[in-house]
């Protein structure tokens, strides 16, 4: 490393994040050789960030390089997903993959700067799925009661989401085509302002993670009543899938996983994901997994792509419906 401090940084900032010097032909026999920035595209403390950080320090203890979480939050995940797409495709620029960045920006944004092929994929660490929770004072206290509500109340049921878009809205539009019911989308721009209007009242319901809603849950304020997941999630072994309630058709699932810039070296791809692989096997890697309420995934590149085509057909299935509309 230079001696000079100035030359030092501009050094440093130049294997972290690249520039017309640092950039070379990826030597996968030898990868990594210098410090790999790993794209975070939300803001510090959210559910994405805690576990690629989780990863990335089991990773570079096994490698002894250096994977440094870089948060490029903004645009719904927009704005780290095109750092990332743009990037050299040698392995030292990573996405932490996630449903908006990775598929729901491409196909519902007209003028969004990459498409879905502009990524490969590394491997899928897991997902949360979603449940739908409701104000402790609602009067139903299971989804069918709730679709029952509905439909003996048309427009009287008001449904929150995260942002038009967003997982917890595409998890609404799935609800509402398998259930056919009347209920109003009120879109805000996060999950935590959305839950403070279900607290007071003013929304009806909404979908969102055990994590995001385990405080209000247990403090008696709001009500679980169903779980979009083809199973019960272990932290709440008592609340009943949709499927159990006679809803089919309407898992709907938060999802994490890595990413790289397209054409990224086989070679590459392989090592970091049996890196990942094993990482998540680590007992304390899984406890953390498991607090978070997240279902542990793994498998290979290929498992991660098929799931991926699996979400994408999902969401152009409801854009072919009239259910959602790029804009």
């Amino acid at each position: 490393m230079p001696a000079h401090p100035r030359i030092a940084c501009l050094w440093l900032a130049a294997c972290l994040f690249g520039g017309p010097t640092a950039v070379r032909a990826a030597d996968s026999a030898d990868y990594p050789n210098r410090p790999v920035r790993w794209v975070v595209p939300f803001a510090p403390g959210a559910s994405n960030d805690i576990i690629a950080r989780l990863i990335a320090q089991k990773i570079t203890e096994s490698l002894g390089q250096q994977y440094i979480i870089d948060n490029r939050g903004g645009a719904g995940g927009m704005v780290g997903a095109e750092i990332v797409a743009k990037a050299a495709p040698d392995g030292y620029t990573l996405l932490s993959a996630n449903p908006g960045p990775s598929i729901n920006n491409p196909l519902l944004r007209k003028k969004s700067p990459y498409r879905l092929e502009d990524f490969t994929p590394i491997v899928f660490f897991g997902y949360a799925p979603l449940i739908v929770v409701v104000n402790a004072k609602f009067p139903p206290n299971s989804a069918k009661e709730l679709v029952d509500f509905a439909r003996t109340h048309p427009g009287k049921v008001s449904w929150a989401s995260s942002g038009i878009g967003s997982s917890l809205h595409i998890g609404l539009e799935l609800f509402r085509a398998a259930t056919k019911v009347d209920v109003t989308h009120v879109p805000y721009k996060g999950t935590a302002p959305a839950l403070t209007d279900i607290l007071g009242g003013q929304i009806t319901a909404m979908y969102t993670t055990s994590v995001s809603a385990e405080a209000h849950l247990k403090s008696g304020r709001l009500k679980a009543i169903g779980i979009a997941s083809k199973k019960r999630q272990s932290v709440l072994p008592n609340l009943p899938t949709l499927e159990e309630q006679g809803i089919k058709d309407a898992e709907a699932i938060v999802w994490f996983a890595l990413s790289g810039p397209a054409k990224l070296p086989r070679a590459i791809v392989q090592k970091l994901n049996a890196e990942s692989n094993r990482a998540l096997a680590l007992p304390d890697v899984k406890q953390r997994l498991d607090q978070l309420g997240l279902e542990v995934g793994g498998g290979t590149p290929e498992d991660f792509a098929k799931f991926l085509d699996t979400e994408a057909g999902k969401l152009r299935g409801l854009i072919k419906a009239g259910a959602l509309t790029p804009e």
